[in-house]
Parts: C-alpha cells; sequence; structure tokens
C-alpha cells in the first residue's frame, strides 16, 4: 500500500515529538487520537493518519475561540468537501456501534476546524463510556478515502500472570485438600488444554528457559548454597513433570462439571477455590476453544520483534513456585529483562470504520479470564 498525502489537524507548532530509548520506540499505554498506532512494531506501510486537534476548550460549543490549527497542506475545495463527507459516514458509524450516541453537528465551523471539534467529542465520549477503549485514529487510504479505526486493548496492569504448579502438587498428595485439589486440577486442564497457557516445562515455554539459564548460574556459583539452590531447581522440574502428566490428562476437563456439582466446601479458602473453579467452568462453557493469545496482536510477526515487545507468552504461563529463592531469581531475571523493551503485547481489536461490516468481536473473554487467573494465583500463592 502506498502512502496517500498526510493531513495535519490540530497540531500545536510547540508540540512534543516523540523521544525513542536506544533503538526501542517508547509507547505510552493510552494513546490519544491523533498518535501513530505501536502496539507492535510491524515492517509494513500503513495507511496516512488524518491528525485531530489538541487541547480543545471543555465547552467548546459554547466558546467563539477555536483550537489553534497548524495546516501543513492546503487542501482544494473538492479534496476537502471529499474528506469531510467521509469523515462524518465514519463518524456516525462510530457514533452507532459504540452507544449509539449522538455526535454534535460542528459543520458551522468550516473545514479542518470541524473535524478537529467531532473528534475531540467522540475520543471524549468512548474513553467515559466504553470499557477497554484504548484510541481513536483517523485514517486515508491510497485511495483518499477518510475513515476511523478504534482500538480497544486490555490492560494487563504490567502482571506477571504466572500459575504456580508446586502448591497444586503438595495439595493432592495432603488427604485434607485432595478433594480442592483435584476441582482446581481441572481449572489447570482447562487452563492447559483450553486456554493454551505455556507450560514451564515445554521447550517452546519462555519460562522454561528461564529456569535453564538460572540452572547454568548456579553451577558456574562456588557459593556454600549451592546445594540447597540446585535442590530446589530440581524439586521444581521433578514436581512440574510430574503434575504435567495429570493435567495433560483430559479426562480433568470431562469431569469439570462433575465435580463442582458434588464439591462441598468446609472452609473459607475451600468456599474461595470453588468460586474459582465456578469461574473458569462458565468461562470454559461460553468460550470452549478460545485462548488466551486470540487477540495477539503480534502473533503473525517477525521473530526480529522478540527484542522490541514484551510478548504475551512471557508473562503468562505456569511456573513452579511463585515463593522461595527460585522464585525470587527468576522474577528479578525477568523484570531486568523486561525493563529493556520498548512496550508490551496486550490483548487488541482494531474496528475500522470505512462502510465496511464493523467486526463484533469484543474482550468480554480476557475481562473474566485475567481476573481469574489472578485469583488462582492469590489461593495457590497463601494457603
Amino acid at each position: 500500500m502506498e502512502y496517500a498525502a498526510q493531513y495535519y489537524i490540530g497540531h500545536h507548532s510547540n508540540a512534543t515529538k516523540a523521544k525513542t530509548k536506544k533503538a526501542v520506540q517508547t509507547v505510552e499505554r493510552v494513546r490519544r487520537v491523533g498518535t501513530t498506532h505501536k502496539g507492535c512494531t510491524r515492517n509494513r506501510q500503513r495507511q496516512t493518519e488524518v491528525h485531530s486537534g489538541a487541547n480543545v476548550a471543555n465547552a467548546f460549543l459554547k466558546t467563539t475561540f477555536l483550537p489553534k490549527l497548524e495546516i501543513k497542506s492546503v487542501q482544494p475545495r473538492m479534496e476537502a468537501e471529499k474528506i469531510e463527507t467521509d469523515f462524518y459516514k465514519s463518524l456516525c458509524a462510530v457514533a452507532r456501534h459504540y452507544n449509539g450516541f449522538e455526535p454534535t453537528d460542528t459543520r458551522a465551523f468550516g473545514f479542518p476546524y470541524n473535524l478537529a471539534l467531532s473528534v475531540w467529542e467522540v475520543e471524549n465520549h468512548l474513553k467515559r463510556y466504553v470499557r477497554n477503549w484504548n484510541s481513536l485514529r483517523l485514517l486515508q487510504d491510497d485511495k483518499g478515502k477518510t475513515f476511523f479505526i478504534s482500538e480497544e486493548q486490555y490492560n494487563t496492569g504490567a502482571t506477571l500472570y504466572y500459575i504456580p504448579v508446586v502448591p497444586l502438587y503438595k495439595m493432592l498428595r495432603n488427604r485434607e485438600t485432595k478433594n480442592t485439589a483435584l476441582l482446581l486440577l481441572s481449572v489447570f486442564a482447562y487452563l492447559y488444554h483450553i486456554a493454551d497457557i505455556p507450560y514451564y516445562r515445554q521447550e517452546d515455554a519462555y519460562i522454561y528457559w528461564q529456569y535453564e539459564m538460572i540452572a547454568d548460574w548456579i553451577e558456574q556459583d562456588d557459593e556454600a548454597e549451592l546445594d540447597s539452590r540446585m535442590e530446589e531447581l530440581k524439586v521444581a522440574e521433578w514436581c512440574g513433570e510430574k503434575m504435567e502428566q495429570k493435567i495433560f490428562n483430559r479426562k480433568n476437563l470431562d469431569v469439570f462439571a462433575e465435580r463442582l456439582k458434588s464439591f462441598i466446601p468446609k472452609n473459607d479458602f475451600e468456599q474461595e477455590c470453588l468460586k474459582v473453579a465456578k469461574g473458569f467452568f462458565t468461562l470454559y462453557s461460553d468460550y470452549p476453544v478460545t485462548t488466551v493469545f486470540q487477540h495477539s496482536m503480534c502473533a503473525n510477526d517477525d521473530a526480529e520483534q522478540e527484542d522490541e515487545v514484551i510478548a504475551m507468552n512471557k508473562y503468562i504461563s505456569f511456573i513452579a513456585n511463585a515463593n522461595g529463592w527460585l522464585y525470587e531469581t527468576l522474577a528479578e531475571s525477568v523484570n531486568n529483562e523486561f525493563n529493556e523493551y520498548g512496550t508490551t503485547e496486550e490483548p487488541t481489536i482494531e474496528k475500522t470504520f470505512s462502510g465496511a461490516n464493523i467486526t463484533d468481536c469484543n474482550l468480554d473473554f480476557e475481562n473474566r479470564l485475567f481476573p481469574l487467573i489472578g485469583e488462582l494465583c492469590y489461593l495457590l500463592n497463601n494457603h
């Protein structure tokens, strides 16, 4: 796709320029109208962006002061009319899709102020009323058609969604907690087989190589604590192998509903486990084949992107344990590495308002899955 001419609407002459951190682009989590989408850098040309106005007064329809605009190219009247026609058609499509709000008629302000004011209004409405809304971009393709693209994104909050396996192993070996452990084993089977959470004993998992790197450090260390640290690592590996054999058995999915029905909680901990298990089972029933990576924006990117973006499979995984020296070392290693990245990959949906049918997908699955994983980890780590 070739680039079309670019129009600047609402850029202040003293606007701050984007900064870079070495070779990695610095990206803000919430992008305002007119910013370039940088969720995952891709080696391809993009459609031309039409940038919106900035710092418009709150009561913009009650004042005679218009936003300061810097127009770097003057469009012929016919071209401006084409942009306006496309703009308002796309704006109405956005309004219908998101709660059916009624945009204010800004045509009396004249081009390009009318566009800047409308973008300001719709952006503020989406920010206030639409869950997971992240950014709105006004683009012009190589055929000269102007339209909006809206981006919705689940904010993972810089959280490591690491699900510990060793606590469940210990619960299975304890007669008093075995029934609860079997219930959670069905949850683990769902996360392993359906949600497709990476397992740390598989060589294609990011955490697998983190543990391998830690093992290399231990072998090169001559301190007196060497034996105890290596023992902790061996326990993590051994438990991981044993538990994967149990989780891999899909029978745990087949009896999920039966285990829920027959489970009778005896204390607060078991009551919370039942609540979380019910949440996962409902999610499994509603989304029987959906994976955590369904809205991964970098799934098909080149390998060179690995040095720029914290991929989802790096901060979502099964791990051995979330306590002890091994986990502290793992967490420190992961955080040090992540500090070198420019941005984080998060579940993202883009909706194009160019006249074609608008995708009906949403982030309901992610809005339910990630909090459930957080609750599950809390229960396992604090039992």
